[in-house]
């Protein structure tokens, strides 16, 4: 089966891998422009154009897949590629761009979506944070056909896979990606032998995954304990969550609720400092933080970041800034 592939970071890089390892003739891979990125700002190719220079596939990296967008140019030269490829199948995996008609229409069976999570739940941009910040006890991977529609397309095929208390978004995000690449093999030796069964979406249990805002980032003390500690699980690796003291702001990268602990105290407040964590009165319950970082520092325990940022019981983290 001859395929192109769509996709731009590490999730979609692994599938890519899978798909190559699987034997696919892969005729050409899409992803996003190189951008600026490190400390240096130097352009930096993505995963997947990585991966496709180490194994000699072509690369095409339009910035906009639209005839009639702002980069025509773009667009009318990525026709003319993807029509040359003469692929039975588009794989697409967080792309980055959306797949105008034209581009849903060329392949014989089209493209195929690799989504993180179990649709219809979380359609959209964020599935893994929004389940993680959500407390959902499940998610998984749903190979979808695409449609002109946000994750609206028939599903394929699915597989379930729990939510650890402990996961974060990236911790998360790793176990997708290799159990997408799974299914996105199976999927299309499925599909060579006439094998798959579209099945329409449900109409309920609809929800989104709308990406995430760094706005998002600042920590609200007034919520209980446990949806603070699933925010911090949920922002975790990016944008991390974020909380101001005296002026300055700090990073919570660990925490553990307890929300059995109530505390007369206003939220916010630091009710203990110590080498096992910072405790943080909520809402409802407490907040123990066990991994702090510093603006400019790195991630550390709570016992090493107190040995060179001075917090006390009494301190408080501020409310967050409404804009």
């Amino acid at each position: 089966m001859r395929l192109i592939f769509a996709g731009t970071p590490e999730f979609a890089r692994i599938a890519f891998e899978r798909l190559h390892a699987a034997g696919f003739d892969i005729a050409l891979a899409l992803t996003q422009p190189d951008r600026p990125a490190g400390r240096g700002m130097k352009l930096q190719a993505s995963p997947v154009k990585q991966f496709a220079l180490q194994q000699d596939i072509a690369v095409l990296q339009p910035r906009s897949l639209r005839l009639d967008g702002k980069y025509p140019e773009d667009a009318a030269a990525a026709q003319r590629e993807i029509a040359g490829a003469n692929a039975d199948v588009m794989v697409v995996a967080a792309y980055g761009l959306i797949l105008p008609q034209w581009v849903l229409d060329l392949p014989r069976l089209g493209c195929l979506n690799i989504h993180a999570s179990l649709l219809p739940r979380w359609r959209g941009a964020a599935p893994i944070h929004r389940a993680v910040e959500a407390g959902d006890a499940e998610t998984g991977v749903t190979i979808m056909q695409m449609d002109a529609g946000l994750d609206t397309g028939a599903m394929l095929l699915a597989e379930r896979l729990p939510i650890a208390g402990d996961d974060t978004t990236g911790v998360l995000h790793d176990k997708l990606a290799q159990l997408g690449g799974k299914l996105i093999v199976e999927a299309l030796e499925l599909a060579a032998r006439g094998g798959l069964r579209p099945q329409p979406q449900p109409q309920a249990g609809v929800t989104y995954a709308h990406k995430i805002d760094k706005s998002e980032a600042a920590i609200d003390w007034s919520q209980p304990a446990d949806a603070i500690a699933r925010r911090v699980r949920a922002f975790d690796p990016f944008p991390g969550a974020q909380g101001f003291v005296n002026g300055e702001s700090l990073k919570l990268w660990r925490a553990q609720a307890l929300p059995h602990e109530e505390s007369d105290r206003p939220p916010g407040r630091l009710l203990s400092v110590n080498a096992q964590g910072v405790e943080v009165a909520c809402g409802h319950g407490r907040l123990l933080v066990r991994e702090l970082q510093r603006s400019g520092g790195k991630r550390l325990p709570a016992a090493d970041f107190l040995r060179g940022f001075e917090l006390a019981p009494g301190m408080a983290f501020e409310p967050p800034q409404r804009t």
